[in-house]
């Protein structure tokens, strides 16, 4: 049998970044999911904090050079990747110099949140997509990290509904104690939309582009959701909980990997 093909799609994993619980959480989750014999490739944006001499990140050139385009404005995308140390694992790295060359990840020095944010965290998910179709790596199952990754679910059950490279693709996010308290642009509900993402599907962020909002867009078109940190948003959980797909509750470091791994089985035997 053909090894599975997990794609993790996170903020940040390390040691690109200081550790963090999202970024220690992806390097040993990646780790331990390909030493259970699956295919693993892993997607993090090109954060300016991110040491490329030091961690020898190379540009792909034959992936670079797509313009996406977000609010009518050609935004082009290169692509980095990177041999993670001591392992077989290959992280590849979103980058445009207009959303990721900023020193810090989401906030100015004084705690003041960027006003682009949303608009980053669609350049980053639709470089992601538009990269794996490139590369012609079928993932049979996507989990994703944190907010930055959370219209990954819509864009796979809608727009990428007929792609080959995505009609079959399942989509786990995992929530975190990551929020953000300035909502995104006002017109967030119309940039982030593309073909087959209808007005019905955004309702909740045109009404309230936060993090909530957000959040259960998300949960919305997952396959499945896992609670991440030990306390999440109030509510998220109880929403997932309404929807019918399975959800994994906060799990310890010990288990979390074998959790996921159980999890991911059930979801890839339903397709």
């Amino acid at each position: 049998m053909p090894e599975k093909k997990i794609l993790f799609i996170v903020t940040e994993v390390s040691p690109y970044l200081a550790d963090s619980e999202q970024s220690l959480i992806a390097r040993h989750l990646a780790q331990g999911i390909y030493d259970k014999g699956r295919e693993v490739r892993i997607f993090m944006p090109n954060f300016g904090a991110v040491n490329e001499r030091r961690n020898q990140l190379h540009e792909v050139i034959r992936l670079s050079g797509l313009n996406i385009i977000i609010n009518d404005t050609d935004h082009p995308l290169v692509l980095k990747v990177a041999g993670m140390p001591a392992t077989r694992l290959q992280v590849y790295f979103i980058d445009n110099d207009d959303y990721f060359a900023r020193k810090r990840l989401f906030h100015t020095i004084d705690g003041e949140e960027f006003t682009d944010n949303g608009e980053r965290a669609i350049f980053f998910v639709r470089g992601v997509m538009e990269t794996i179709k490139k590369l012609r790596w079928f993932p049979d199952l996507i989990h994703c990290h944190g907010w930055i990754s959370a219209l990954t679910p819509l864009y796979i059950k809608k727009y990428y509904r007929n792609d080959p490279c995505f009609k079959h693709t399942k989509v786990v996010y995992s929530i975190y104690d990551d929020e953000f308290y300035t909502f995104f642009s006002h017109n967030f509900h119309e940039i982030l939309k593309i073909e087959n993402v209808k007005d019905k599907d955004v309702v909740g962020v045109k009404a309230n582009p936060d993090f909530e909002a957000l959040s259960k867009l998300a949960i919305d078109f997952s396959d499945g959701v896992i609670q991440g940190s030990p306390k999440i948003y109030e509510g998220l959980k109880e929403y997932a909980l309404s929807k019918d797909v399975p959800f994994l509750d906060f799990q310890g470091e010990d288990v979390y990997i074998d959790k996921f791994n159980e999890l991911y089985d059930k979801l890839l035997l339903e397709k």
